[in-house]
């Protein structure tokens, strides 16, 4: 997947022009009771992308019983996207209730295949793939279930399930005429407990370790911190499939720490989540505190479902542990990016765009290097209170 298509268009809101279902040939996966129902995919079952399979294809044979679909009805209807963990714990259907605990296991699964932990908590959720199916759900056209694909950029189709097992493949470029639920991840939270991880990598390391605290003789002590503050921020994108959701962005700020040794600091950027707007977040980008020349680099990446946040890390600390400080300021982006395993650069959306010798006085527009997306800046004085 090229870079400019890596942010994904809003799960909500999206009107577009409905098309046939087209089911697949050959593919009645529950014709037998007991019969293999496993949905075929090249998605290794222990991926992300294998998980919300499995979960999506389970969910949609557990909506033949008619008190459970109901629940998950309403609940799709009362909220753009529900927690699934949630859904089947409070589940009153005999259905939702024996789903339970696959849900959870499903949530650890995605928990350990993007790195993340077991205290990152239920991550699945479900949510209709499109604001135009409401109605339809709401009259009572019975609904399909899909994992929401994230690498598969080009692919014409996707699949998804009905309630006896049989799998539909679906144009990803136009809304099917028939509800669809989507299988994800919350990327928000998987983001913010994968900056978790990364941050704890790194501080193990010494590589974002807090600034030394001013002496009572400093300046800085008693005057605040200079900083340097988005004001505005556009990512551009070209045209992505109707199912496609918020993007998850997030930055990671680098230079040459007070001890001269590399420094990454991380951050989140829960706001800029759809391509092609202008964002006005007055947020912080770089904390001058914490650095030893006045000149850093910020590379921005988005999380797609796969990312592997513990990889990520392990990364980034074998690198940046190579590098030494030489005396003077030498950009540090292109090692952070040399970091980045292979896969990431091939049919894969996690880079956004970088920047670099972002100055502490730099001020007013700052194109990506990458051609993907623009920055406005401005000096920003934090004083103590």
């Amino acid at each position: 997947m090229s870079t400019s298509t890596s942010l994904r268009t809003a799960l909500i809101g999206v009107t577009l022009a409905a098309t046939a279902l087209i089911p697949l040939q050959g593919t009645a996966l529950a014709a037998q009771p007991g019969a293999n129902t496993a949905a075929p995919s090249a998605a290794s079952a222990s991926s992300v992308a294998g998980i919300e399979d499995a979960t999506a294809l389970a969910l949609a044979r557990s909506l033949a019983d008619p008190a459970w679909s109901r629940e998950v009805r309403r609940a799709a209807l009362a909220a753009d996207s529900v927690g699934l963990g949630e859904l089947t714990g409070g589940a009153t259907a005999a259905a939702g209730q024996g789903l339970a605990a696959r849900i959870a296991g499903a949530d650890r699964g995605v928990a350990a295949a993007k790195g993340l932990g077991d205290g990152a908590g239920p991550l699945l959720r479900l949510g209709l793939a499109d604001a135009s199916m409401r109605n339809r759900l709401a009259s009572g056209s019975a609904p399909l279930v899909a994992a929401a694909p994230s690498d598969d950029d080009g692919a014409s189709t996707f699949t998804a399930y009905d309630s006896r097992g049989v799998a539909h493949e679906l144009s990803s470029d136009r809304a099917p005429g028939r509800p669809v639920y989507l299988v994800d991840v919350d990327g928000s939270k998987a983001v913010a407990e994968g900056l978790k991880v990364i941050d704890r990598a790194l501080r193990s390391k010494g590589l974002n370790t807090p600034a030394p605290a001013a002496g009572p003789d400093t300046l800085a002590a008693t005057s605040g911190i200079d900083t340097t503050r988005i004001d505005s921020v556009r990512i551009s994108d070209d045209e992505e499939p109707f199912f496609k959701g918020d993007a998850e962005i997030f930055t990671l700020v680098t230079g040459f720490g007070k001890d001269g040794k590399p420094r990454v600091d991380t951050v989140e950027m829960p706001y800029l989540n759809k391509a092609d707007t202008t964002y006005y977040p007055s947020q912080v980008l770089v904390n001058w505190s914490n650095y030893k020349y006045d000149m850093a680099d910020a590379v921005m990446m988005e999380d797609d479902g796969d990312t592997n946040y513990q990889a990520l890390a392990k990364a980034i600390v074998t690198v940046l542990l190579t590098i030494t400080d030489q005396g003077a300021y030498i950009p540090l982006a292109d090692a952070l990016l040399d970091a980045i395993p292979t896969n990431w650069w091939t049919d894969d959306p996690d880079y956004v765009d970088s920047w670099y010798t972002l100055a502490r006085n730099s001020s007013g527009k700052r194109d990506g290097a990458a051609g993907n997306g623009w920055m406005s800046v401005s000096p920003y004085h934090v004083p103590e209170l």
